[in-house]
């Protein structure tokens, strides 16, 4: 039986529940059961040896923490006499309430995070509690009869049917297992040392961990390079309930699950002193952080680079860049111990070129950039995910990159490498295949400026944005309605008569001049202009008191030049042409180098790989046409007929 099909047995269960639950609570009560289930098939054949064992040592002072696991071969045991198959009729809750009870601590919380025991007690108050626990003990999931790879894809698949009962997102939770793959190549590929060595050992982290998918296929994978090689998982996650299967399924694999916190990522960074080999991440596409936006700003403020968001905050809409400047923060220093930090990241398009120059987008692409910390970034097929069919991007980062690659940026086009899926899953109507994955993976290892893949360097995405000023231009006419205007406009400050304003003028003291006024506000002045004035390109320029051109906001105008253009080269090739009367505004300076024009980062994937597709001959066209209106004729001759 495949995962999907031991996914809809499972979730079959819900059927008891329809009438006396929501269908929106099927998986409240789904889940922890599954876990309870698979829990108890891993501990089953070493069950009486645990039972006899603590009845010989429970009176005593040993720590059954330290005796048990052992004896239990798992991180985890069980004390209760009970099993789902023996709750008995009456007094079920109270069996099962002792048997959850007499968990080990480590396992005992997974129920604590799914509010079991309210769940309980509704389903006893429904008459339904021992028939959900009868039915859940006869569901095979034994080990033997399905590994933690494929329970772990059992997981997914039910917090899918539970999303889609609830009309929730699941593509929140976990990613396809064909992107993590691909994801954990790309990264884990060039540590040799961790796929040959003996006895080698690395840390993997994730910080939007859902069910801990990703870590559990990262494991899998080096052990299939290595058997020798160990991954320890680090995690944080937001949802208490795929918080507690991802410590479910961490203790059946056998690992310490101390290291799998609960909390916002973003706000509570619960190991902040932690640095790790890998961080792998697929965090929510396009997700608001105003809820933890006071905190986030406040680190930004008061610990700025010696924090996580130093280079800058992106708009409330998309905290995409956050997570990513968070991994970064968890990156090894590159020493005698350790070669760094490779980062995985799942990402949608808009982190590559949202916010213009000075933005907090941009200048977090441009702290990674003038790190030189980004290897690659590969662009990936539509319709990959299960809640979602846009362009995603798998972004290759490390702070210790291979000596070809220094201060170059590897783009590679692979959204025209997929196949189809056999049956949709949601939005999922694609997927990489094994071959596909070690192409992609070969491409990126070539470091090949042909075709799918090209190379940059880290300064062809910079820019500077230089702001082009035009004169203004403006003439006057001071009739009766204008100078009333302009008089109600200042509280009739000014009682001159105004009518000597007409015409146009080459200076602001030539117009007060002309209006009998010695003085004036630049408040005042603007309203003199606003009410009176009207926009005239055959005026001739207007220069201020100090004698400078006035520049008209209305013709200003932005120009990116390439990072390493002189830019008054730039002008006056492209722009002095066009207009001849503009000029740079050279107050506008970058604050960081100091220099004219505001730098700005961006990636824009497709004008990289566009290429074009002449459109199709008329003649084809037309023919198609005749024979739509043919096809049309015909069946109105049916009707009629």
């Amino acid at each position: 039986m495949n995962q999907q099909n031991l996914a809809a047995e499972i979730w079959n269960v819900a059927d008891t529940l329809r009438g006396d639950f929501k269908q929106s609570e099927f998986g409240r009560v789904i889940l922890p059961f599954a876990v309870l289930r698979r829990l108890e098939c891993v501990l089953e054949p070493t069950k009486k040896d645990v039972l006899a064992q603590y009845e010989s040592v429970k009176g005593s002072s040993i720590d059954l923490d330290l005796l048990l696991p052992a004896e239990a071969g798992a991180t985890f045991y069980n004390v209760s006499q009970f099993t789902l198959a023996t709750l008995g009729s009456t007094s079920t809750r109270a069996n099962l309430e002792d048997y959850v009870s007499k968990f080990s601590a480590n396992a005992r919380q997974v129920f604590e995070h799914f509010e079991f025991a309210k769940w309980l007690e509704k389903l006893e108050k429904a008459n339904l509690l021992f028939l959900v626990a009868q039915k859940f003990s006869t569901i095979n999931l034994h080990p033997s009869a399905i590994s933690n790879h494929e329970m772990g894809l059992v997981f997914e698949h039910l917090i899918r049917k539970f999303a889609e009962s609830a009309n929730d997102t699941a593509g929140e939770f976990f990613t396809p297992r064909d992107v993590v793959r691909l994801a954990t190549t790309l990264v884990f590929s060039t540590d040799h040392d961790a796929l040959t060595g003996e006895g080698v050992i690395r840390t993997a982290y994730d910080c939007a961990a859902g069910t801990g998918g990703f870590l559990s296929t990262a494991m899998e994978q080096v052990k299939e390079w290595n058997p020798n090689a160990k991954i320890i998982p680090y995690a944080q996650e937001l949802n208490p309930e795929t918080y507690a299967i991802c410590v479910a399924d961490k203790l059946i694999q056998g690992y310490d699950t101390k290291n799998i916190k609960l909390g916002n990522t973003l706000s509570n960074d619960q190991l902040r002193n932690e640095r790790f080999d890998y961080c792998l991440a697929n965090p929510p596409f396009g997700v608001k952080w105003e809820k933890v936006q006071k905190d986030v700003q406040a680190e930004h403020v008061n610990d700025g680079y010696g924090g996580r968001f130093g280079p800058g905050l992106p708009r409330v809409g998309d905290g995409s860049l956050l997570f990513l400047m968070h991994l970064l923060s968890k990156r090894k220093p590159v020493d005698a111990n350790s070669n760094g930090t490779r980062i995985g990241i799942v990402l949608s398009g808009s982190p590559l070129f949202n916010g213009g120059a000075g933005s907090g987008e941009s200048e977090i692409r441009r702290w990674i950039l003038e790190n030189d910390w980004l290897e690659a970034i590969v662009a990936l097929p539509n319709d990959l995910f299960y809640n979602t069919g846009i362009g995603t991007y798998i972004w290759v980062l490390s702070n210790n990159k291979a000596a070809d690659r220094k201060n170059l940026v590897q783009l590679i086009d692979a959204t025209g490498m997929h196949s189809p899926m056999q049956k949709s899953l949601g939005s999922k109507r694609k997927r990489l295949s094994d071959d596909q994955i070690d192409d992609i993976a070969r491409i990126q290892a070539a470091v090949t400026d042909d075709g799918v893949s090209k190379l940059f360097k880290t300064t062809d995405f910079g820019y500077r944005r230089i702001t082009v000023e035009r004169p203004l231009r403006i003439r006057f006419e001071a009739t009766d309605a204008r100078i009333a205007a302009f008089n109600e406009a200042t509280s009739d400050t000014y009682a001159e008569a105004l009518t000597k304003v007409s015409g146009d003028f080459d200076s602001v003291d030539a117009l007060l001049k002309a209006a009998g006024i010695k003085k004036m506000t630049k408040a005042h002045l603007k309203e003199l202009m606003s009410n009176v004035g009207i926009k005239d390109p055959d005026a001739q320029p207007m220069k201020d008191e100090k004698g400078n051109l006035m520049a008209d906001p209305d013709l200003r105008e932005n120009e990116n030049v390439p990072l390493g253009q002189d830019i008054h080269e730039y002008f006056a090739k492209e722009v002095l042409p066009h207009v001849p009367d503009a000029w740079i505004d050279e107050s506008k300076k970058d604050e960081k180098d100091g220099k004219i024009g505001i730098v700005g980062y961006e990636i824009n994937f497709n004008r990289y790989f566009y290429q074009y597709q002449p459109p199709r001959a008329l003649s084809a066209i037309d023919a198609d046409l005749k024979a739509i209106e043919a096809e049309i004729a015909d069946l109105l001759g049916e009707v009629t007929e």
